[in-house]
């Protein structure tokens, strides 16, 4: 889909919707003194909640799936009637969840500040097929028959626990994932990819080849980086440090915490309150864990004076911040509590924005080919005119809008614009790429913003001589080490780039005899900078081959009594594929070569 609004418009969106309410109707079956919760359509299916009797298990996701198989080969009609509020809790009067849903809507909703949300409905929609009727605003497909019962499951993926509603502190139900496609053919391309993701899991591969541990005493969502994990890290960090540098970025290190004072002149506190840890209270003042960079990079700037000749003034920080995060909603490296943003803050005159802008984005562009992540888009996210969480001026919101449309126009990017997908402070233009496996993932974002430069009453001295407010452009290729470091592991499935790899050659001795020689020819990679092993346990030749292929080593180097007497090594790689022998000097060209270029290939 090329937008969310394409996938919410599509028939694809309808058939998911409507076989969550057939799921519904089978588990209600299976499961009569069972409670219903919601069951939306998501981006790749659907799902249900429920609270239920007993445990789910197997057999019973297995009789499930027929029964809705049956369901819609019945070819039920899915009919909308408008009912009253005392008709819809009276229907409703058994099921406490959709009680709670319809006197939020008679009511209306409001959010925690008194502000309402959605205005009361003095009308109640349901939906009904075959047996089953639901509170629903739709859209649905017409017939069952327009599902095909051999384009869904709900067994691809195991119940998970979902508090209601979001909240941690309301009862944990029973989720039940479902997904439907048009065609048999389209379901099994996606169960495949699911297959392929389990083998490519970064939490697997993350464990199997050392990269990263997350301790329950150190706390969830608190990723510790073994060494190898640091290295690959760490080198990530270095291209991209030295990148920033060749284009003019000035590095700065700020506090883990500050004053909660900067964050509620920022606007973070108490717009993101309930992403936020508690405040620490430190001398009578409160302090918070920094939720941004953006803030401490400002105090850098306001603390003196700048012309417009120091513009534009590019400050870059791999600072980490840290976010509060449900534990259900905790992933490994995706979905963190505690992580590393590649953050840079520009600071530019309102006629250095399109430049700036443009330079940022052919950036991030760079960066995501140069990882062989080619597969992207981009978005341009604005303000959603029914919400009120956004600060600023309009005029201001339209001209920062306007110069990212523009720079999208004049880079010839493939982008579309989605209400409701601005930062509180400003438009941005988020990046959406897919890896292998055809997710797709947000990860760099470029944002526009003339708010905080007000909010903190920053200035410069122009040509004129005369006081005028910088506008700020904020950046990030990345988005945060951990969450991108674990894409990447899933995008070559713990198989990376010769220069990105954590250990890029292995020596392996054919006896003892040849370890003197394996040591000097190691000392000579090291001091070129590669990174070196050696091998000198006491398995066989063959199966240290092996043990060091599972490693995913990029080169296994053999080195025997007819290697030393030539100066050679015998060269194998990760994939098998045997290049033989060649001189030492041979192959450092090679390799050598593949790691200053950034190339993805091994040869």
């Amino acid at each position: 889909m090329s937008s969310k609004q394409d996938y919410l418009n599509s028939h694809l969106f309808r058939i998911r919707h409507s076989t969550a309410h057939v799921m519904a109707e089978a588990m209600l079956e299976r499961f009569p003194e069972a409670q219903i919760a919601i069951g939306p359509p998501i981006e790749d299916g659907f799902y249900y909640d429920f609270k239920l009797p007993r445990p789910i298990g197997e057999d019973d996701l297995k009789w499930v799936e027929n029964r809705m198989k049956a369901i819609l080969r019945g070819k039920h009609a899915f009919s909308m009637r408008e009912v009253s509020p005392d008709e819809a809790l009276a229907f409703f009067k058994d099921q406490p969840y959709k009680v709670e849903l319809i006197n939020d809507l008679v009511n209306g909703r409001e959010d925690e500040n008194g502000n309402p949300i959605a205005a009361p409905a003095s009308k109640i929609t349901f939906y009904t097929q075959d047996t089953f009727t639901d509170l629903c605003r739709g859209p649905h497909v017409a017939n069952t028959s327009e599902i095909n019962p051999e384009a869904i499951s709900i067994t691809f993926k195991p119940p998970a626990g979902a508090y209601w509603r979001g909240d941690e502190n309301r009862e944990q139900l029973t989720r039940i994932y479902g997904t439907a496609f048009e065609t048999p053919e389209q379901l099994k391309e996606y169960l495949d990819l699911l297959e392929e993701a389990k083998r490519r899991d970064h939490r697997v591969l993350g464990e199997k080849l050392g990269l990263f541990i997350i301790s329950p005493l150190v706390g969830k969502g608190l990723p510790l980086w073994k060494p190898n994990g640091a290295v690959l890290r760490d080198t990530l960090e270095r291209w991209l440090r030295q990148t920033q540098i060749d284009n003019g970025y000035l590095p700065v290190v700020t506090p883990h915490i500050g004053n909660i004072k900067l964050y509620e002149t920022s606007g973070h506190y108490p717009y993101y309150k309930d992403s936020q840890y508690t405040p620490i209270e430190v001398d009578e003042e409160k302090y918070l864990l920094r939720p941004m960079n953006c803030p401490h990079h400002i105090m850098i700037y306001k603390s003196e004076l700048r012309s417009y000749r120091d513009l534009p003034l590019r400050l870059a920080e791999f600072g980490t911040v840290y976010r509060y995060e449900q534990s259900g909603e905790l992933n490994g490296l995706t979905r963190v509590r505690g992580f590393t943003v590649d953050d840079a803050h520009l600071f530019v005159t309102p006629d250095q924005i399109l430049e700036e802008f443009k330079k940022v984005v052919s950036l991030i562009q760079n960066i995501f080919t140069s990882l062989g992540l080619t597969d992207f888009r981009a978005r341009v996210g604005t303000r959603d005119p029914e919400s009120d969480k956004y600060v600023g001026d309009d005029d201001l919101w339209e001209a920062a809008t306007a110069a990212i449309i523009q720079a999208c126009e004049e880079l010839k990017l493939n982008y579309h614009v989605e209400a409701g997908e601005a930062a509180f402070y400003g438009p941005k233009l988020d990046f959406l790429v897919r890896d292998v496996l055809k997710r797709e993932w947000q990860l760099g974002t470029v944002q526009v913003d003339y708010n905080l430069p007000s909010r903190f009453e920053l200035e410069y001295v122009s040509a004129e001589n005369d006081r005028q407010r910088p506008v700020m452009i904020h950046r990030a290729p990345f988005g945060s080490m951990e969450r991108f470091t674990g894409i990447l592991i899933e995008h070559f499935a713990g198989a990376f780039p010769v220069w990105l790899a954590p250990v890029q050659v292995v020596l392996i001795p054919v006896a003892d005899r040849h370890f003197d020689y394996a040591d000097q020819v190691a000392g000579q990679l090291r001091a070129l900078g590669m990174r070196v092993e050696i091998d000198k346990g006491k398995s066989r030749i063959g199966g240290k081959i092996r043990e060091n292929r599972e490693k995913l080593i990029p080169y296994m180097l053999v080195v025997g009594d007819k290697d030393i007497e030539a100066g050679a090594v015998s060269v194998r790689l990760r994939t098998d594929e045997d290049l033989g022998a060649m001189p030492l000097a041979d192959f450092i060209s090679m390799a050598t070569r593949l790691i200053a270029s950034h190339s993805l290939e091994l040869k």
